[in-house]
């Protein structure tokens, strides 16, 4: 395939247009479509297990008083499920007390319903080196997600289109410190909204080889996606096997609408990965204190979690989060914040405690509306406090600007700097006989250099994390090449990726029954705008 677009025409509304493409081969239906290990531009070493342990914030009489809540919560406001009949009775029968629209849960029960979750599993690649494991020791970032707005420092700010979609998926497909192709990474305003899901899961599946997001904004949307996976993956494996994920979103505080939950029932029933994310702004969709944020989340994720086990016990899932703290004399989002950091430390706790893996509400976020020092300042704040919480996927991990509704070009290599350093960190330090470096003080003594000992030559490639942006040198000789800062900087390395981006192989058959489905769905629908 070429690794523009691969080599599909494209229609007058920027969405890929299927063609007839000759030479398909036959193949096994009953065989997983994964290939065998084989490197690409991000095949270097990629590093997703941490080697340090995560920070405890909570003692366990804190974490156990804020189950305490979460239980309280679930039995004396519960959940309210609209327009999902199904749901309700799911939760009927498994002896939660349902009131009309509202479901209530006794003590540990929502807990109980939980226990057949997975404590880890493996979120599957076409290619076997870009499959991911969530749980334990593992850490998986992966980019912003669900922007309308993008941004660069060549066109400036605008809506986001396909071409931006495609473009975020080849970056992020292209770098070693991001594990997940994301979802939504920006919403491609220029195609139908009841279609545009389709342009952006084959855009997943043929211009990555990581693992993905499908959609959740409709049930035909998540069907839609399944289905996709399936004529890549197979479907005999994805009943086995996880390739995907589903983000969904509750409306906090405390209700799940019916587009979410069917969404949910849809991917648990395929046995696909389900993240459940409340989204709680402290004095908004719940009280300002972060202990309240905390118990809050943990409850209402533990009814979405319990669904999915109802559905399919066993199914994969992931326990979400995004929460934030607003300013209080405006009403505007604030992001990086100490409180803020506090929730992320003490759900990653929670988390582990419910055994099952944890996505962060953090991630590198910022309020800021351009690449600048507040966002780098706000986003590396609850980058750390979302690292050393020990949470094992990170979404947002680099782009967001402005709350999250702009994706920078500038700030999305900004941020997968400071991802590698991270990944770095994680890593922990080598004691060691060889690291020690014993040897090196007898050849250098008191007085000496040591860039020229052995042990500096052996591992000088390797040392230390290597940055992809910053000037270091004398402050005459950058002003001499032009004064550049980081964000210029940061342009010529997106263009340099994104020239230099070679996409992974999918054999033509799959492609073309992919392009065959999309075009017979798009011709069933006209198209809609909102």
């Amino acid at each position: 395939m070429n690794s523009d677009e691969t080599n599909n025409k494209t229609n007058a509304s920027g969405g890929i247009e299927p063609k007839s493409l000759n030479g398909s081969a036959g193949r096994k239906k009953s065989r997983p479509r994964l290939r065998k290990k084989k490197r690409t531009p991000s095949s270097k070493t990629i590093l997703q297990q941490r080697a340090i342990n995560p920070y405890c914030l909570c003692s366990e009489a804190e974490l156990s008083q804020l189950e305490q809540q979460a239980d309280w919560l679930l039995e004396n406001v519960g959940m309210e499920f609209h327009g999902d009949d199904d749901a309700l009775e799911l939760f009927r029968n498994a002896g939660a007390l349902v009131e009309g629209t509202r479901v209530k849960f006794k003590e540990h029960h929502a807990r109980e319903l939980c226990s057949s979750a997975p404590k880890k599993f493996v979120l599957h690649s076409r290619n076997d080196i870009h499959s991911i494991t969530l749980g334990d020791d593992h850490v998986v970032f992966m980019p912003g997600y669900g922007s309308p707005f993008v941004t660069d420092n060549i066109q400036g700010r605008r809506y986001a289109t396909i071409e931006d979609f495609r473009n975020f998926v080849k970056l992020t497909y292209s770098s070693p410190y991001l594990h997940h192709s994301g979802g939504t990474v920006v919403e491609p305003v220029d195609l139908p909204v009841n279609k545009r899901h389709l342009d952006m899961v084959f855009s997943h599946l043929t211009l990555s080889d990581k693992p993905f997001m499908g959609a959740v904004t409709s049930l035909e949307g998540a069907q839609d996606s399944i289905q996709m996976a399936k004529m890549v993956f197979g479907g005999e494996f994805m009943q086995q096997h996880a390739v995907m994920q589903a983000n969904i979103n509750i409306n906090s505080p405390f209700i799940f609408d019916g587009v979410m939950s069917r969404a949910l029932r849809e991917y648990a029933k395929a046995n696909q990965c389900v993240c459940v994310s409340p989204a709680i702004f402290g004095g908004a969709m719940g009280p300002v204190s972060p202990a309240a944020i905390a118990a809050q989340t943990l409850a209402e994720a533990m009814v979405g979690i319990a669904l999915t086990q109802l559905v399919n016990p066993g199914c994969p899932v992931v326990l979400g989060s995004f929460h934030s703290s607003i300013n209080l004399r405006t009403g505007s989002l604030t992001f990086g914040t100490p409180e803020a950091n506090l929730v992320s430390m003490a759900l990653s706790q929670l988390g582990r405690r419910l055994g099952v893996p944890v996505r962060s509400g953090g991630g590198q976020v910022t309020a800021a509306n351009t690449a600048d020092g507040q966002a780098m300042a706000d986003s590396t704040n609850a980058m750390w406090a979302t690292v050393l919480s020990g949470a094992h996927q990170i979404w947002h991990a680099a782009g967001w600007l402005e709350g999250g509704l702009t994706m920078s070009y500038e700030k999305f290599i900004l941020d997968l700097d400071n991802c590698g350093a991270m990944l770095g960190m994680l890593q922990g330090m080598e004691v060691s006989e060889e690291s020690l470096a014993q040897r090196s003080y007898s050849e250098v003594g008191p007085g000496g250099n040591f860039l020229t000992t052995q042990h500096t030559m052996a591992h000088y490639s390797d040392a230390n994390y290597e940055s992809l942006l910053p000037d270091t040198g004398p402050f005459e000789r950058w002003l001499d090449e032009g004064s550049e800062d980081a964000s210029t900087r940061a342009t010529k390395v997106w263009q340099e990726q994104l020239n230099n981006y070679s996409s992974p192989v999918l054999s033509q058959s799959i492609l073309n029954d992919l392009e065959d489905f999309i075009a017979s769905r798009k011709s069933e629908m006209p198209d809609a705008w909102y």
